[in-house]
C-alpha cells in the first residue's frame, strides 16, 4: 500500500537519464555550440590581426565601405589612404576599416 501512495519503488525506473546523463548531455551542447559558433569566430579574429599586422606603405586594400585605395601612411591606429586615379583625395582611417590587402606586383 506504501507503494501506492508514495510512487516509488526499489526498481530504477526506466528510461531516466539520471543526473550524470543530464551533465554530459549539457557538457555535449556546449561543446557542439563552442566548436561551431565560437571557434571559426575567433579564428577569422586572429587571421584579420595578423593581415592587419602585415600591413605596410603602397599596398592596395578595399575598406569596409567599399572604396579601393592605395595606403600612404601608417599610425599606431590610423592609416592614410589614397583614393581615385587624380591622387587627391588622401583620407585618414582606421585600421579597423580595412578588411582586405593586396600587396602591389613587383
Amino acid at each position: 500500500m506504501s507503494i501506492i501512495l508514495t510512487g516509488t519503488t526499489d526498481a530504477a525506473q526506466p528510461g531516466g537519464m539520471g543526473l550524470g546523463g543530464i551533465l554530459i548531455m549539457y557538457a555535449l551542447i556546449f561543446f557542439g555550440l563552442w566548436f561551431f559558433f565560437m571557434r571559426p569566430q575567433s579564428k577569422k579574429q586572429k587571421q584579420m590581426a595578423a593581415m592587419l599586422a602585415s600591413l605596410e606603405i603602397g599596398d592596395y586594400v578595399l575598406t569596409t565601405a567599399g572604396f579601393y585605395g592605395v595606403v600612404i601612411d601608417i599610425n599606431d591606429d590610423t592609416v592614410i589612404v589614397e583614393f581615385g586615379s587624380n591622387k587627391n583625395c588622401r583620407i585618414p582611417m582606421q585600421r579597423n576599416a580595412i578588411t582586405s590587402i593586396e600587396k602591389p606586383e613587383a
